[in-house]
């Protein structure tokens, strides 16, 4: 039986003499539209500027160009990669009566070899031989991405800026350290509230205070890292303002739920709900792949070993996962998943915790889901009290 969210193949019959199947391989000035028309020999291949409309044009010039051969079209199917225009373009052209399918980048396979020719025009063949594939519904050939609406990609972004910004606090006080190590001063934390005024009184390891350019450099690396922390308590300031507006309204009520978990925070629990756990993932493995959780192994005869993670799903839930795994051993130590983990591990190497640790976080993330879509507390696990 074919699953709810199953994207890795076209569920509806495709019927090809009705049926406009046209490929986009997006650019930032420049895209190149590939189709397959009913009733037309060739292959049209047309470089339109980034435009839409102009995209829309075209398509629909192909269409007269079909009913003239005497079929009648009845599916517009429009086709392009994840990447950095995102989903707009597949929102316009659904809201123009056409079925818009964005493919997900790293499930179509390319050759491996080292040599290979990439120029738009072979990509535009690649992509419309696996999205042919696709629609007739065959496995294997590539998988769709689940479009979110505008409402939904925006209530991602906090999480997502407030993570660059905490990437570009950490740059900024490894740079302000690696200025003050070349005078030999160490132990100075430039996240201290006081850190402009300590850094006017530091001294070299050789006797003198520090060099003026030096001294100017780390002073607006401090101003620059206050601005930072700034930004980043406006965004909690606000997320939780959100929250006490709306507080069991959409995804609002998953976050309050998850935070009801000792050991997870806010923050971790608005990025898990609005990354993965309110993508309506009908199945336990489909949660875990997207997660990038699974294991990715290494088989030949008999021989089975495995290599790792995939690295193939969200490493942005991948990255807070393995992290709140270790929170969940320190706050939930008599939780069932805390057990099973101590009872692997006991006697275990570093290297043997940390693989384990994984499959704590792949357990831990299913769990998560249950709770939030039915209600399940996880056997053992605290929750805070309801505020």
């Amino acid at each position: 039986m074919a699953k709810v969210n199953d994207l890795s193949r076209c569920l509806a019959a495709f019927e090809q003499n009705t049926t406009l199947v046209a490929v986009v391989e997006l650019s930032a000035k420049s895209w190149l539209v590939g189709a397959s028309v009913p009733g037309v020999e060739r292959q049209p291949l047309k470089k339109l500027a980034a435009d839409a409309a102009a995209l829309l044009a075209l398509i629909e010039r192909w269409r007269e160009e079909a009913e003239r051969g005497g079929h009648r079209i009845e599916r517009v199917v429009v086709s392009y990669e994840s990447g950095r225009d995102g989903f707009w373009l597949a929102r316009w052209l659904a809201a123009r009566g056409m079925e818009a399918h964005v493919i997900h980048a790293a499930s179509v396979t390319v050759s491996r070899e080292r040599k290979r020719a990439k120029t738009d025009r072979l990509d535009v063949a690649m992509l419309k031989r696996v999205v042919l594939g696709w629609l007739r519904g065959e496995r294997g050939h590539c998988s769709m991405v689940a479009i979110p609406s505008m409402a939904e990609e925006d209530a991602r972004r906090p999480s997502r800026e407030r993570e660059t910004l905490i990437g570009e606090r950490a740059r900024i006080t490894n740079r302000i350290k690696a200025a003050l190590i070349r005078f030999g001063i160490r132990g100075f934390n430039p996240l201290l509230r006081n850190a402009a005024q300590r850094v006017m009184k530091l001294e070299t390891a050789e006797g003198g205070s520090l060099p003026p350019h030096t001294l100017e450099e780390v002073v607006r690396d401090l101003a620059r890292m206050a601005v930072v922390g700034e930004q980043i308590k406006a965004i909690e300031t606000a997320r939780l303002e959100r929250l006490k507006r709306a507080p069991d309204t959409g995804a609002h009520a998953m976050v309050r739920l998850l935070a009801r978990v000792l050991g997870i925070g806010i923050e971790t629990a608005d990025m898990l709900v609005r990354e993965v756990l309110s993508r309506k993932l009908r199945d336990r493995r489909a949660v875990a792949r997207y997660a990038g959780l699974t294991g990715s192994p290494d088989e030949s005869g008999s021989r089975r070993r495995e290599k790792g993670l995939t690295r193939a799903g969200n490493a942005r839930v991948r990255r807070g996962l393995i992290q709140l795994a270790w929170r969940f051993l320190m706050f939930q130590k008599q939780s069932a998943l805390s057990r099973w983990y101590r009872a692997r591990t006991i006697d275990a190497n570093p290297a043997r915790r940390k693989s384990m640790v994984v499959a704590l976080a792949r357990k831990l993330l299913i769990a998560l889901w249950r709770l939030v879509t039915t209600g399940e507390v996880p056997q053992g696990v605290v929750l805070r009290p309801a505020a």
